[in-house]
Parts: structure tokens; sequence; C-alpha cells
């Protein structure tokens, strides 16, 4: 029987600025889930990273299913009404659209889901991203399922000897690939390096796969808000459902793919390069500068209708390294103020208020041969003063 996993994001309001999700917001959304899955969903479980409530569920509707996606819809609003009677900060800000339209996608919350064949064990990691943009999967997906220094389990488990195919998604163009690794490999690297455009949004098995034929194993959120609203209306705030072992990575292999902050975009304002660093839940807080942008896990075990879990998988003292290394790549990129590259190019501040910046400035730029002549001529008459 086929099984589908749902995981579905959104910020509907934060305490103080962009920094965390309330208790009672959490309190009320899980309440709500809990009150309205009856006949929609087995079961589920409500997470958070930084302002972003985050709702795992279990069900046997497929993808897309409209009555899955209204009860995370449902539960989002009445959320929502916690945070305006508070006054949190940005109280419905991922809800895009006044009611719900059949479909969550293009509504605002991010949304991650597959249906699969479930084996003997189900797992799976969920991981949760804050402060950046869904191009941030692109090198630790890559990692575990196409790098052999990360996952040696692709050298030396016959069951991932073949490798895996890769949907890249041209977020810009509404275009998608399917790449092969390790026979395609270059390509894919030529593709998701430009993690601002091309994203990872699946990973299957290949074909040949012995105990997974052409299974989904892994999908990313990759909704970025700035392209559905026309504007600058948030972060865009990544999720991933990974599955692991038994001829997939492993869960030390999948994990091992953040030991490492590498660089990602977001941070402040949407606007800056910074390190994304491996937390706990409990450390998921976005304070320095609204970050540094953080990646939190939640570790589950899928068997008759019931997720066993979560394991919090960065609450472990191994990923401390990588969180001082975080902290110093932090201290460097902050001493360069709005100086690129810690600050994103300019066209990738489109959805920012630079263009305004510029729109008021646009009447006073000259051709430089215009003011060089000016120059010129001003620097003549006084020589002849």
């Amino acid at each position: 029987m086929k099984v589908t996993l749902s995981h579905i994001k959104a910020d509907i309001g934060s305490l103080p600025g962009h920094t965390t999700v309330h208790s009672k917001v959490i309190e009320e959304v899980t309440k709500f889930v809990s009150d309205h899955s009856k006949g929609v969903i087995w079961d589920s479980q409500i997470g958070y990273v930084g302002d972003d409530v985050q709702i795992t569920m279990v069900h046997d509707k497929g993808t897309n299913a409209s009555e899955v996606h209204k009860l995370a819809w449902d539960a989002f609003k009445a959320g929502t009404e916690v945070a305006k009677e508070l006054g949190l900060y940005g109280a419905g800000q991922d809800l895009l659209k006044d009611s719900f339209s059949g479909n969550i996608k293009g509504m605002g919350p991010g949304i991650a889901e597959m249906e699969i064949t479930p084996r003997r064990s189900e797992p799976f990691i969920v991981y949760m991203m804050d402060k950046t943009e869904p191009g941030a999967f692109n090198f630790p997906i890559y990692k575990m399922f196409a790098d052999p220094f990360n996952t040696p389990g692709l050298v030396i488990d016959q069951n991932m000897h073949n490798g895996f195919r890769f949907e890249v998604w041209d977020i810009e163009e509404a275009k998608a690939i399917m790449l092969e690794t390790p026979n395609e490999m270059y390509d894919l690297l030529s593709l998701i390096g430009t993690k601002g455009r091309y994203v990872i949004k699946r990973v299957y098995t290949r074909e040949d796969h012995e105990k997974l034929p052409d299974e989904n194993v892994a999908v990313i959120t990759t909704d970025k808000l700035s392209f559905i609203a026309g504007e600058y209306v948030g972060k865009d705030d990544p999720a991933a459902i990974v599955r692991i072992q038994s001829g997939l990575p492993a869960s030390g292999e999948a994990m091992e793919a953040f030991s490492h902050p590498y660089l990602v975009s977001g941070w402040m304002r949407g606007s800056f390069n910074g390190p994304l660093m491996p937390v706990s839940m409990k450390d998921s807080k976005m304070i320095r500068f609204d970050g540094p942008p953080r990646v939190v896990a939640s570790g589950f075990v899928y068997k008759d209708h019931k997720l066993t879990g979560p394991v919090d998988m960065f609450d472990d003292p191994a990923y401390d390294n990588a969180r001082n290394l975080a902290s110093s790549i932090a201290d460097y990129l902050r001493r360069m103020g709005p100086f690129e590259p810690h600050r994103l190019p300019e066209e990738d501040m489109e959805y920012t208020t630079l263009p305004k910046v510029m729109e008021k400035l646009k009447g006073r730029f000259e051709h430089v041969d215009a003011v060089e002549k000016r120059k010129s001529k001003n620097s003549s008459q006084r020589d002849v003063e």
C-alpha cells in the first residue's frame, strides 16, 4: 500500500521580530491538527525552526491532496489568530490568500511531499531551515546521494552503487530536468552550483535499484515567496524529507552532509550570505543579525500509520565544531557590512528596498563622458584664472 509523507511549513508570526515561534502559537496549531485530523491523516508531529511552524503528516491521500492541504492551511489560520491576539510580528505573513482554494501551492506555505512504498522499517529525516533559500539544500542533498567522500555507501553498498536520479528545477523559467549520477555528475554540478536558480526538487532511486525500484527518496520545498507574491514578502525558509537506510544513505551519512557550515543566501532581510549552522530545535532562535541561517533535523520511523519520534538529530556535541566554525564565519562576514560578497549581488536584491533606492537616484546618474568633459572644462578655467 502506498503511503504519503507530507511536510508543510509557514511563518505565521514570531516574537519579537523574525526570531522564534511563540509557544501558544505552536499549542494552537498542534491542537487544531489533533482535533481535525480524523479521517484526513493518520498521524502528525508539529515542530519549528526560527519563526516557522512545521507540520509533518502521514496519510494515504497521495500528494496534493486537498483535504490534507486544507487541514494544514486551517491550522496555520488558527495559529495566525493567536499570533494576532498576541501582537506578534508578521502574523499570517506566509498566508498570501484570504481563503483556501483546493491546493496550498502558490498560497505561501512551503510543501514537501512524497508518496512511497513503505519498507519493513521506514526511517526518514525532516530537515528544516530558516533565513535561507530553497537552493540551500543543493549542497547537502548532493553530498548525501552523490558524493562518496560523504557517503561511502555509494562505494561499498551494492544497493547504492548504481547511483540516483536528481530532478532539478529552473525556478526562474519554471522548467525541470532529470539527471543521473554518477554518469551525469558534472552536468548536475554545473547547474546546482547556481543555487539561486537551479534547485534540487526530488531524488529518486534508479530503475535498476534492487530494493527500491524507481522510488522517491528525497523531496525539497521550492516555493520562493518573492516569485509567488511579485515582491519580497519573507524568507524562503525551505524544508526537506530524506529517506534513509537500507540502500539509501545511512542516518550518519545524511547528517554528515551538514558537518561543514557552507555558505547560503538569506540571513538578514534575505539579502546576505552567511554560514548554515546546524542546531537543535531549542537553539533555533534567529537572533544574531536575524540568524545566522540555521538547520534543524527531526528523525522519524514510520510503521502501521504511526510516526515514532522525533529525535532532535543535531542535539549532539559532535556538531559543536561546526557551530563554532559557523560563528567564526559569521564574525568574518559581518565586518563587511553592506559590501559584497556578504551582501548579495544587485540582481539578487530585486525584491528588497534597493530598487526603490535606485529609482530615487536614477535621475542623478550622468554619462561618464559628460562628467569628465565638465571636469576638464572646470580645470581649464581655473588654469586661465
